[in-house]
């Protein structure tokens, strides 16, 4: 015998209607959500396998998060004057 067995039966609770509207919209939310993730992967995975066909190749030079030129001078904490 399953030694696990719940010893009561789970309470129901009656929901009102306002209640089951919003476990509704959560749910639709929820597919909305994960349909629009779903749509959008396909649509990458569409746009990559086009450009591989095409032959596209990869950036030549590395991207870089910082714009060429000298960098900006910041006033270090010790030479603040407040």
């Amino acid at each position: 015998m399953d030694r696990l067995q719940v010893a009561e039966s789970p309470e129901m609770v009656r929901l009102k209607p306002i209640e089951v509207a919003v476990e509704i919209l959560h749910g639709l939310g929820i597919a909305l959500g994960l349909s629009l993730l779903w749509t959008m992967e396909a649509v990458r995975d569409r746009v990559f396998r086009l450009l591989d066909r095409v032959n596209v190749r990869p950036r030549i030079r590395p991207a870089s998060a910082f714009p060429p030129g000298q960098p900006r001078k910041h006033p270090h904490a010790a030479e603040r004057v407040d």
